[in-house]
């Protein structure tokens, strides 16, 4: 019986149930003539309540079943034909060649099925199996055809077979797309306008597990250098406040580095990208999600503040925000030399352009004075140095006021003049 539901098994098309794709136990006959299997023609007409064919399309009166039992005797003698020979297919060319003809069948049939679901289930336990498959797959124009399901959405969006189907592709799709080598031409089908507003769709309203596939296909788009500043463009807030959620994903940690490494390649591609995180709060997620975060997901929100920074929209809701400055502050010369740089530019571009009586007061207050101390300290010469010397030299006038600056600043910075006036 095991054998029955092995999907590597190269059954004959007449011996296949036009709906569900698998091999039939009860074969059926409706009034156009066409075979199904029992038990997916009564769903069809009792639980989706449809009275047209499935495969013609044709308008059904009757809705009467006649057991096929000249096609069930076959299917016995075929199957038990098969048992008997199975060894001899479980070679390696064999089991190739076996999914080689399932993939053409599927390909052949999925985009005029109404039952696209259980196709793209089929498809995509297929492409399980390994590399190989997934290169026959692609060379079979198959990511053309899951782009057409997945662009079909902006015709049918509130069609929930239509949305089930795309998200269902968006599965498939992910699987080639996490495979260490891809053909420029399949990335450059995602990259299509229709396709990605069809992502940004599923992105808003999809269920998690579509959320995730979504945002697995938009981090592999960054690694293969996609122009994000389209996105700006195309996308509205919605979009950001989705990608925003997904970095606050506690349950899918996956998802959530996915989410901070595409907003990286959003933000760093133009300031009206930063603008619409920023509308979509961005500044506050990211800073609530600092203190908890391990070192590479701090790095990733290190660098988001860092860009968001560069803007003076987002300094003011930085600074607006009452964790900000202490959040950054606690991870210099605490996570790794590359959250330190980062944290030291930030500190350095709300010193030079938001450099107001309370952010300074908070500095010192929150230990931010205390540890650039610390790294002017550290032998050699570094941008990051030359950063807190800058700071320094801007505003130790205005530290120097309270007892808790450094007073070995003077020698330091050259000071001691300014400091006896």
């Amino acid at each position: 019986m095991e054998k029955e539901k092995n999907p590597s098994m190269n059954f004959p098309q007449d011996f296949r149930c036009p709906i569900s794709m698998e091999l039939m136990k009860d074969p059926v006959t409706i009034s156009t003539g066409v075979t199904y299997e029992r038990k997916s023609i009564e769903r069809w007409f009792c639980t989706y309540k449809k009275n047209i064919c499935p495969a013609t399309m044709q308008c059904i009166e009757s809705l009467d079943m006649t057991p096929n039992h000249t096609l069930k005797r076959l299917i016995l003698t075929w199957r038990n034909a098969r048992s008997g020979d199975q060894s001899c297919s479980s070679s390696s060319a064999g089991r190739h060649s076996i999914k080689h003809d399932e993939l053409m069948e599927l390909l052949g049939t999925i985009e005029s099925t109404p039952f696209k679901v259980s196709c793209l289930k089929k498809l995509k336990s297929i492409l399980e199996i390994g590399d190989e498959i997934k290169d026959d797959f692609k060379r079979l124009e198959g990511v053309e055809v899951l782009v057409r399901i997945i662009t079909q959405v902006l015709v049918e969006s509130s069609d929930f077979v239509t949305f089930r189907a795309c998200e269902e592709a968006l599965g498939v799709l992910q699987l080639l797309l996490f495979s260490e080598e891809e053909d420029d031409e399949s990335v450059q089908l995602l990259m299509e306008p229709e396709c990605m507003k069809s992502m940004g769709i599923m992105l808003q309203r999809g269920s998690g597990e579509a959320r995730f596939y979504t945002i697995s296909i938009f981090q592999k788009m960054a690694k293969a250098d996609y122009h994000w500043n389209y996105v700006a463009q195309d996308q509205g807030i919605e979009f950001f406040k989705s990608l925003i959620e997904i970095t606050s994903d506690e349950i899918c940690t996956k998802a959530s580095s996915c989410a901070l490494q595409v907003l990286i390649g959003i933000l760093d591609a133009s300031k009206k990208s930063r603008l619409k995180a920023i509308e979509a709060g961005a500044v506050s997620t990211l800073i609530e999600l600092l203190p908890d975060s391990n070192r590479s997901k701090c790095e990733k929100i290190m660098q988001l503040i860092k860009l968001i920074s560069e803007c003076a929209e987002g300094r003011l809701a930085f600074i607006e925000h009452d964790l900000g400055i202490a959040a950054v502050c606690k991870k210099l010369l605490n996570v790794s030399e590359a959250a330190t740089k980062i944290g030291v530019k930030i500190v350095w571009l709300l010193c030079n352009f938001h450099s107001t009586e309370s952010v300074l007061e908070e500095m010192l207050v929150c230990g931010t004075v205390k540890r650039l101390v610390t790294l002017l300290h550290i032998s050699g010469r570094s941008t990051t140095k030359d950063r807190v010397v800058n700071i320094f030299k801007l505003h130790s006038r205005r530290w120097r006021r309270y007892p808790c600056f450094p007073e070995e600043l003077k020698g330091y910075l050259g000071l001691e003049n300014e400091y006896s006036c």
